[in-house]
């Protein structure tokens, strides 16, 4: 009886009981983590990229057929580096494979225009004239990068190439056209901009009322004020927006109006930005809308 007593007293005593604690509550997840850990490892490691601009070129030239795309695309997001879009080399042998990707794939011409036009200005000679043959691609998006690395070039030469392209039927063409004139220096864009705040699709309206900002008219005015009212924009802007995504495509487009009144300063928009800054359900529109307020004085 004894004996038995004090077996149960050692099963009971929590100094024998410690080691199968550590082993449960400590060594197991730190196996588990460690494991984990290993397995995160491997994927990065696989899914690491060091390859140079050059190395995507060299992809875009020869790679297969589903491997000219992708590698465009990388190259135009290392663009985002400053010190690749510095390099001098790496212009020529940009429009070099932007020239050869003719009847290629359309998304290789796609990306291969948004490289170009994120070089840093001025851009290689024969640049322009290669994005300006692109144009009249067949294919629309590809047309659109196009004119988007045109209206970044800084050559005001483009604004008598892009001019006719305001009278597409296409509206994201007309957009970006507006876009790229209104990033362009000189005044002979003006008259298509103010034509262009009268178009029937939202998107263009806005976008030259943001152009003429930029050019100091204050003829976008009335299309300003309906950019920053959001009443306004919620019935008009129709974009879905994923539930995960961080994004606001309504809070976006009055971020892009109230910069636009605080490029010109205007006191007649002043009070609608107050309100904003005071009362809108968006902390990134108030906050927004505080620096317009700086802005205007």
């Amino acid at each position: 009886m004894d004996k038995l007593v004090e077996r149960e007293i050692a099963t009971r005593n929590p100094l024998t009981a410690v080691p199968a604690l550590a082993v449960q509550f400590f060594l197991i997840p730190l196996a588990v983590v460690g494991v984990v850990g290993l397995v995160y490892l491997g994927f990065r490691s696989l899914v690491t990229d060091d390859r140079s601009p050059a190395d995507y070129l060299v992809e875009v030239r020869t790679g297969g057929t589903n491997r000219r795309w992708p590698a465009a695309y990388e190259l135009s997001r290392l663009m985002s580096d400053p010190k690749v879009r510095a390099d001098r080399t790496l212009g020529p042998a940009l429009v070099k494979a932007f020239e050869d990707s003719k009847d290629d794939d359309p998304r290789v011409r796609r990306y291969l225009a948004l490289a170009i036009g994120r070089l840093d200005p001025p851009l290689p000679p024969e640049a322009v004239a290669k994005l300006s043959s692109a144009l009249d691609d067949p294919d629309s998006e590809a047309r659109i990068s196009a004119i988007w690395a045109l209206g970044s070039s800084g050559d005001e030469a483009v604004v008598a190439t892009l001019k006719p392209l305001y009278e597409s039927d296409d509206p994201g063409i007309r957009k970006m056209v507006v876009y790229a004139l209104g990033a362009l220096p000189g005044h002979q864009q003006l008259v298509t901009l103010r034509t262009a705040l009268q178009d029937s699709t939202a998107d263009v309206r806005w976008n030259a009322a943001v152009a003429l900002a930029r050019h100091g008219s204050n003829e976008c005015v009335p299309v300003l004020r309906q950019m920053i009212n959001r009443s306004y924009v919620e019935q008009t802007v129709k974009r879905e927006v994923r539930a995960d995504a961080d994004e606001d495509p309504v809070a976006e487009v009055i971020i892009s109006g109230m910069r636009a009144a605080a490029s010109l300063k205007d006191a007649s928009l002043r009070s609608s930005v107050e309100t904003l800054s005071q009362q809108d359900r968006s902390m990134k529109v108030r906050q927004a809308a505080l620096e317009a307020l700086r802005e205007i004085g």
